[in-house]
C-alpha cells in the first residue's frame, strides 16, 4: 500500500465518473464511492464506506458490520490520514490500484498492485473482505489486492494471521490509539519465527514482548478457548510456504478477534441478539500468570495461592533477597550445571502440564521422530530440553538452547516437555506429576519417594503400606469388592511430607476444643499454626469412623497428585500408632455450607457475584478433575460440605476419600457394590445401581449450583408441591416461574439472567438419564457464555420414592446421622 507515482487518470476526469447510490457490492473502473455512498457486501452482512469514529470529525473510509445496531469497524483504510472534510472519494485508477482521494484531490491511501490490471473490478464480499480482482478471472478467488492481507485491529473469520513465506507479506493486528484514533497504537499481535525456530504468537507494546500465546495444540492462539468450542474452529497452518492462523464459525454466530490499546488485551467477541451488545468470549491475557517471563529463566508461574512463581525440578532460585524474598526476575539456576565432557550421561525430566517455553532460541525439523529428537538434544551439550514440533501428531522434532523461558502452569494436559538434566540430579527421583527418562530411552518409575520422614515409626508404616499395595496392584482391584476401576502405577511416586506427631498437637493446643473446626463423616477438623506461622487444617481420623488406611491412603495419593486453583493444597500427613492425620492448607472462610445454609448468620450471606465466581470455580475444579488431570477422576462425594473457601472466597473442592481413579482416557465409569456419597447429592443411577462416572459428578454438581442459588439443601426440603428442591426447581421452570427458586435475598440482584442461566445449567445436569446431561467441560462453557441452550429434560427424582429410602439400610448402603457421606457397612 505503498506511493502513487503510477497514477496516470487526470483529476478533471475524475469527478465526471459516475458516483454510486443504490446498496451494490462492487464498482468498476467508471465508478466511485464519495462520502454518503456505501457498497454493501451480497449477503448484507458488511458496509464500506466513509465514517467518523467516536466524536472526532475526521473521516476515514473503512468496513463495518451491518447488520448490528453497534457499529463495529473492523478495517481501515487511510488509518493515520484522515480526510478533515466531506470530500473523500473512493475509485479505481487505470492501472487496477484502489485510490483514496481528499481534500483538494489529494491522494489520502492507495493500494499498491504488482500486476496491472486494465478491465479491474473492486468487491466486497460477505467474508468482510474488500478484494480488487481482474474481470477476466471472474470468481476464481485470484485477487489482485485484498484488505483482508493488511489487517487494522480486527480479526475475522477467514482471515490469516502470520506470514506468506513465499512473498514476505507478514499479516499481523495493531491496535487503535484510542477509539477516536485508528492510526496503530504501540500494541501488535502477530505470529513471529526466527530462522530455523518454532513459530509462536506475541503481544508487544512497542518492541516489547507482555504476552506468548501457548504453541498450537489445536486450540489455543489469541481469543480462542482452552477446550474445544461449539462455536468455532481453529486452524493453524504450518508449511515451507505458510505460517498462520484462522479460525471460522461451526454455528451462524456474528463475531471478531480485536486488540485493545487501552486495555492490552486482544478478545474475541460476540454478538448477542437476546441482549445487544458485544459480549468477551475469550481474551489474552486475562491472568498474572499470563505476563510475559514472569517467573524468570527456568521458572513456572504456578496457580498456588501462596507463591506465584516457582522453580522447575533440578533447578533453584538464583538468588534470595531478605526474608527469605525471591527475586524471581533473576530466575532459576540448575543445582547441578550440565557439563559437555559428560552429556551422554544426561537424563530427561518429562512435564506434561506446562505451556512450553519461549521457541526464539530453538531449532526444528517436522521430519524426525521422538527418538531422533532425543538424540539430536543429547548429542548438543546447548540443548536444554526437546519436543513433538506437532503439537497433537506427535511427530516432528523442536529442541531449546539455553534458559527456558515464560513458562507457566496450565489447567489442562498440555504436550510433553523434556527438560535435560545431569544424572546424578535425576538419580534423586523426581516430583508429582513428572517422570523421569533413564540413560536407556526406557521409562522407569522411582519406587517410593518419601520427602521429611520424621517419625521412624510413621515413616515404616506408611512406606510398608505403599509397598503392600504396590504388590496387590499387580493384576488385582482394589477398590472394594464388585469395583471394576483399577488403580494405577502412579500411586508408586507418593512425595509427601510427615509431620510429627508432636509438631500437630503442638500446632493445635493438643487439639482443644476452641480450635475445633467442624466433624464431618472422617473424623474432627483442627485449625492449627506451625511454628513458621503457616495456618493450617489437621483432619484427624476418627477412630469410629468407617474409614480406614485404604481410605486414608486414598485421599493422601490422589489429593497429593493433584494441583489446581479449586482443589484443596495438602501439605503433609500424619501416622502415630491408630492415629492417621491429614495437614491441609487453612482456609480462613470455612465450607461453603456455613456461608449459604447458615440463616443465623444472616450479616454474612455472600451475594450473587461472589457465587456465581463460587459456581465457576466448583465447575473448572470438576473440570480439572475429569478431564485435565494426569489423571482422570471422579470425586463421588461432591457436596456443599466438601467445598471450601479461601480469604478470598475462592472454592476448593476437598475430601478425596471416596475418589477413585479412571484407568485410560476413554473408561467412561465403573460399576460398584460399595456405594458411597451423600443423601441429596447422589445421581440415581449411582445410588440404585452403583454405577458411578464423570456424569455422576455432574449430577452433584447441579445439585449444589441449586443449593447455591436457592441457599437451601436440597435434602431435607419441603413444600406442598414438592418433597425436595430438584422437583421445586423442575416445576417451577415448568411453570415459568424460575425466579422463585432464586434466594430472596439476591432477586434485588442486576444479574437476574445470569442467575437464569445457572438455574438453567443446573437442571440439564441433573437430568434423569446420564447421557442427557452435559460435560463438565460444556458446563464451564455454558456458564462463560450467552449461547442458547437445550431444554432440560425431566431430572431424577429418586430421593421421592420411599421404597428407595427404605432400602438404603441394606448391607450395601449405609447412612450415618448429620448429613454425612454413606458408605460399605458402617458410618462415617
Amino acid at each position: 500500500m505503498g506511493g502513487c507515482g503510477f497514477l496516470l487518470i487526470g483529476t478533471n476526469l475524475l469527478f465526471l465518473l459516475s458516483t454510486i447510490s443504490l446498496a451494490v457490492d462492487s464498482i468498476g473502473p467508471s465508478q466511485s464511492i464519495r462520502n454518503g455512498t456505501t457498497l454493501v457486501s451480497n449477503d448484507g452482512s458488511f458496509e464500506l464506506g466513509f465514517f467518523s469514529p467516536g466524536s472526532s470529525r475526521n473521516s476515514y473510509l473503512g468496513i463495518w458490520i451491518k447488520n448490528v445496531p453497534v457499529r463495529a469497524v473492523v478495517w481501515v483504510a487511510n488509518r493515520c490520514k484522515p480526510i478533515n472534510d466531506s470530500s473523500g472519494t473512493l475509485m479505481l485508477d487505470i492501472t487496477g490500484n484502489l485510490v483514496l482521494f481528499g481534500q483538494n484531490k489529494s491522494v489520502v491511501w492507495s493500494t499498491s498492485i504488482v500486476k496491472h490490471a486494465q478491465s479491474a473490478t473492486v468487491q466486497l464480499l460477505d467474508s468482510g473482505n474488500l478484494v480488487v480482482r481482474d474481470v477476466k478471472d471472474g470468481n476464481s478467488g485470484a485477487y489482485l489486492w485484498q484488505s483482508f492481507d493488511y489487517p487494522s485491529d480486527t480479526l475475522l473469520p477467514g482471515m490469516k494471521l502470520g506470514w506468506d513465506l513465499r512473498t514476505g507479506l507478514k499479516r499481523r493486528l495493531s491496535a487503535w490509539k484510542n477509539a477516536e484514533d485508528p492510526c496503530p497504537g504501540n500494541v501488535t499481535y502477530g505470529i513471529e519465527m526466527e530462522l530455523e525456530a518454532y513459530p509462536q504468537a506475541f503481544i508487544r507494546n512497542g518492541t516489547a514482548r507482555f504476552y506468548r500465546s501457548s504453541l498450537w495444540n489445536n486450540l489455543t492462539f489469541c481469543g480462542a478457548p482452552e477446550k474445544p468450542s461449539s462455536r468455532f474452529a481453529f486452524n493453524f497452518v504450518y508449511t515451507d510456504d505458510e505460517v498462520y492462523y484462522t479460525y471460522k464459525h461451526k454455528v451462524q454466530i456474528i463475531s471478531r478477534i480485536v486488540l485493545n490499546q487501552t486495555i492490552g488485551k486482544c478478545a474475541r467477541y460476540y454478538w448477542d441478539d437476546i441482549d445487544p451488545h458485544w459480549g468477551e468470549f475469550s481474551s489474552r491475557p486475562r491472568e498474572q500468570c499470563d505476563q510475559y517471563h514472569l517467573c524468570g529463566a527456568n521458572g513456572k508461574c504456578t496457580f498456588d495461592n501462596n507463591q506465584v512463581c516457582q522453580c522447575l525440578k533440578g533447578f533453584r532460585p538464583k538468588s534470595q533477597g531478605k526474608g527469605n524474598l525471591i527475586d524471581w526476575s533473576l530466575g532459576c539456576v540448575r543445582n547441578k550445571p550440565l557439563s559437555c565432557q559428560e552429556k551422554d550421561k544426561d537424563g530427561f525430566l518429562n512435564f506434561t502440564s506446562l505451556k512450553l517455553p519461549d521457541t526464539t532460541h530453538s531449532w526444528v525439523n517436522r521430519s524426525m521422530n521422538l527418538d531422533e529428537c532425543r538424540a539430536k538434544c543429547l548429542g548438543n551439550c546447548s540443548c536444554t530440553a526437546y519436543t513433538s514440533s506437532d503439537m497433537s501428531g506427535g511427530t516432528g522434532c523442536a529442541i531449546w538452547f539455553g534458559d527456558l523461558l515464560d513458562i507457566r502452569e496450565l489447567v489442562t494436559a498440555g504436550p510433553d516437555l523434556y527438560v535435560r538434566l545431569s544424572a546424578s540430579e535425576l538419580a534423586f527421583g523426581t516430583s508429582s506429576g513428572n517422570h523421569e527418562e533413564g540413560n536407556d530411552g526406557k521409562w522407569k518409575t522411582p519406587l517410593i519417594v518419601v520427602v521429611a520422614i520424621t517419625v521412624a515409626l510413621s515413616g515404616i508404616l506408611l512406606v510398608g503400606y505403599i509397598r503392600r499395595r504396590r504388590k496387590n496392584l499387580r493384576g488385582k482391584t482394589e477398590l472394594g469388592e464388585g469395583d471394576q476401576s483399577n488403580e494405577v502405577e502412579g500411586k508408586e511416586n507418593l512425595e509427601l511430607p510427615l509431620f510429627n506427631w508432636n509438631e500437630i498437637a503442638s500446632a493445635t493446643e493438643n487439639f482443644s476444643t476452641e480450635n475445633k473446626l467442624g466433624e464431618g463423616g472422617f473424623g474432627p477438623v483442627y485449625r492449627g499454626t506451625l511454628p513458621d506461622g503457616q495456618e493450617i487444617a489437621v483432619k484427624r481420623l476418627s477412630r469410629s469412623s468407617g474409614q480406614g488406611l485404604d481410605e486414608f491412603m486414598n485421599e493422601v495419593v490422589l489429593i497429593a497428585k493433584l494441583q489446581h486453583r479449586n482443589l484443596v493444597k495438602l501439605l503433609g500427613g500424619c501416622i502415630h500408632g491408630e492415629e492417621k492425620m491429614l495437614i491441609y492448607e487453612y482456609m480462613p472462610n470455612g465450607s461453603l455450607d456455613s456461608s449459604i445454609f447458615d440463616r443465623t448468620r444472616e450479616e454474612l450471606l455472600i451475594d450473587w457475584p461472589k457465587r456465581f465466581h463460587i459456581i465457576c470455580g466448583i465447575a473448572r475444579g470438576l473440570l480439572y478433575l475429569h478431564q485435565d488431570s494426569r489423571l482422570r477422576i471422579i470425586h463421588r462425594d461432591l457436596k456443599a460440605s466438601n467445598v471450601l473457601l479461601d480469604n478470598e472466597m475462592n472454592p476448593k473442592i476437598s475430601d478425596f476419600g471416596l475418589a477413585r481413579i479412571l484407568v485410560g482416557g476413554d473408561q467412561a465409569g465403573g460399576n460398584t457394590n460399595r456405594v458411597v456419597g451423600t443423601y441429596g447429592y447422589m445421581a440415581p443411577e449411582y445410588a440404585v445401581d452403583g454405577q458411578f462416572s464423570v456424569k455422576s459428578d455432574v449430577f452433584s454438581f447441579g445439585i449444589l449450583v441449586l443449593e447455591i442459588i436457592s441457599g437451601t439443601k436440597n435434602k431435607g426440603f419441603y413444600n406442598k408441591n414438592s418433597h425436595n428442591l430438584i422437583g421445586h426447581a423442575w416445576r417451577l421452570w415448568n411453570e415459568g416461574r424460575p425466579l422463585e427458586v432464586i434466594d430472596t435475598g439476591l432477586r434485588n440482584s442486576l444479574s437476574l439472567s445470569e442467575m437464569l442461566r445457572c438455574v438453567h445449567v443446573s437442571l440439564l445436569c441433573v437430568q434423569h438419564e446420564p447421557e442427557d446431561r452435559p460435560s463438565m467441560a460444556s458446563v464451564v462453557i455454558m456458564l462463560g457464555s450467552d449461547g442458547a441452550l437445550a431444554q432440560p429434560k425431566q431430572p431424577g427424582f429418586f430421593i421421592e420414592n420411599e421404597s428407595y429410602e427404605a432400602g438404603l439400610s441394606s448391607n450395601n448402603q449405609t447412612s450415618s446421622t448429620n448429613e454425612v457421606s454413606i458408605t460399605h457397612l458402617e458410618a462415617r
